[in-house]
């Protein structure tokens, strides 16, 4: 008996020092789902312009080895935040936002169906938000996971009868986070399933079963000092049993080993704490190590994983929405954004104003002061990636919902596109001052 509970206590405190049986990350695919039966409008844009990412990405200016390298050391840094934090960090304006807003107006069931407000009520008092900092945990995902607003699964939304609200905007989806995130658990639910967690780039709640937590012998283990990226979308993992155990989108981070031959994932051993699995590869040029050079091949090699696929409001059913795909976009290359497109107009090392001026005017300065494949604009609610020009016109890479017709309504496309400033601009129903290039507030610079 004491022996068996000997070898427990062992366990537990140097389990996580040893390298266990390999997974291996594979080339797979997303599964559809009820995201892709969506309306996918078309503009002439998608027909007229270049496609295809290689064309525009002859127009990049080359980037030192030396400045990539300080990206990517700043990258980092920002990353493995969550580990050094005793407290939580989120500013006051944002801590409870989401208590806020179920209860200042009437939230819905995707079938238009008004949420009681007992319900929601519900959600509140199991998100025990005056536990704030009671637990002070490390963690760290162990799959690709949703980031949930309040300690549910439950999608909530405003009024679907009104544009622009309604499937697939539920707010009650904050973000998604790749397999392999540092966290910080402030504190868990009532009912013990959900963890109120604060990643690098978002924060929110967090399924348990989706994590583990770690102690600092794993994490002294997990920090190489050498990482990888993902630079092929929809990859997947499996175990050592060739069981799928998750998706793995572009843009996840993975350690690699000291022995310089393998990857390193985090999954939950049957004791309940954070080991340190191998990955290998189980295909070239899946993962890179990071920084990725920023060449011409590379960049257009990463654009196109982007390109077609659907709008995935907060990485719902396994997509992207605008902020994601620019963050993933970047990430491999060493740059750190955030969640939102909002927070990510604050990422840059510096901005280029550009609201209010006369639209042919904006075009010009964007072609003369944005960087093709690394300059971001943006207005409020929006992000795109600026590719370089065509025949004049500035040139984006943008994942976008759609575009607003003069009834208020909007000419949904759904997905990642290539387009002008302009998309739409060939017809009649665009409403003019709702335009991409009339509302654009910021050149993005890194």
């Amino acid at each position: 008996m004491y022996k068996k509970i000997a070898l427990i206590i062992t366990l537990l405190l140097f389990g996580a020092n040893t390298l266990h049986a390999d997974y291996t990350l594979k080339v797979s695919k997303r599964l559809k789902s009820k995201i892709d039966r969506m309306p996918k409008g078309k503009v002439a844009d998608m027909k007229k312009i270049p496609q295809d990412p290689a064309y525009y990405a002859k127009q990049i200016k080359p980037v030192s080895k030396s400045k990539q390298q300080k990206w990517d050391r700043e990258f980092n840094k920002k990353y493995f935040k969550p580990w050094t934090l005793r407290k939580l960090d989120i500013p006051k304006k944002d801590f409870g936002w989401e208590t806020r807003f179920v209860s200042r107006g009437k939230i819905y069931k995707e079938n238009g169906k008004v949420i009681p407000s007992y319900v929601y009520k519900r959600w509140i008092k199991n998100a025990q938000m005056h536990k704030k900092d009671k637990r002070g945990y490390k963690a760290i995902t162990t799959r690709r996971t949703s980031v949930k607003a309040l300690p549910t699964s439950t999608a909530f939304y405003r009024d679907p009868k009104k544009t622009g609200e309604g499937f697939p905007f539920d707010y009650n989806q904050n973000s998604a986070l790749h397999i392999n995130v540092p966290l910080y658990i402030s504190h868990y639910s009532k009912d013990k399933r959900w963890a109120y967690v604060r990643a690098s780039y978002s924060f929110g709640w967090v399924k348990i079963s989706d994590l583990t937590v770690v102690n600092n012998d794993f994490i002294k283990k997990f920090k190489t000092g050498s990482y990888a990226m993902t630079i092929k979308d929809n990859l997947r993992l499996y175990n050592d049993k060739n069981q799928p155990t998750t998706i793995v989108k572009l843009g996840a981070l993975f350690p690699i080993s000291r022995d310089g031959k393998h990857y390193l994932t985090a999954k939950q051993n049957s004791l309940g704490q954070g080991m340190i699995h191998k990955v290998h590869a189980g295909a070239p040029n899946i993962i890179a190590k990071k920084p990725l050079p920023f060449t011409s091949k590379n960049v257009a090699m990463l654009a196109k994983e982007f390109y077609g696929e659907p709008y995935g409001w907060g990485g719902s059913y396994e997509c992207r929405d605008c902020s994601a795909t620019t963050r993933d976009f970047l990430g491999p290359f060493g740059i750190f954004l955030r969640r939102n497109s909002s927070k990510q107009a604050e990422d840059g090392r510096k901005k280029t104003y550009i609201k209010g001026i006369p639209k042919e005017v904006k075009k010009r300065k964007i072609i003369q002061k944005a960087e093709p494949f690394r300059s971001l604009l943006h207005v409020p609610g929006h992000i795109v990636l600026y590719l370089g020009e065509y025949k004049g016109e500035p040139v984006i890479m943008h994942t976008y919902w759609g575009i607003r017709k003069k009834n208020g309504s909007k000419l949904v496309t759904g997905r990642t596109i290539i387009t002008t400033t302009e998309p739409g601009k060939e017809r009649r129903d665009i409403k003019e001052s709702s335009k991409l290039i009339n509302t654009l507030k910021n050149i993005i610079h890194f």
